[in-house]
């Protein structure tokens, strides 16, 4: 029964971060008008050298943008885009990608 009880609390802090962390889509599209010339009004990219954003996952698109953000992770195009984006940014812009 402790076991069982464990498992559900742990099930309801999880769902209960999710919730906290995700970002808001409707946002996140709005911010998005920038991204479009790159990537595509849908996230989805005509040139083979950008990525598509369209389905992507949110924690990978965060754990990116971060990257470019912080020059953990550098492309001349990308983490100067990257740069003024605030945690919620990037939240409410991987809500909308990973959406799609």
């Amino acid at each position: 029964m402790k076991k069982i009880a464990s498992v559900v609390m742990m099930s309801a802090l999880l769902g209960l971060s999710g919730n906290v962390l995700a970002g808001d889509a409707g946002a996140g599209k709005a911010k998005a008008a920038t991204c479009a010339g790159c990537h595509g009004a849908a996230g989805v990219s005509n040139n083979p050298l950008w990525p598509n954003l369209a389905g992507q996952q949110a924690g990978y698109l965060v754990k990116q943008m971060k990257a470019f953000r912080d020059g953990s992770r550098n492309d001349p195009m990308m983490s100067p885009m990257a740069k003024p984006l605030s945690d919620a940014d990037i939240d409410n812009l991987a809500a909308y990608y990973s959406g799609l």
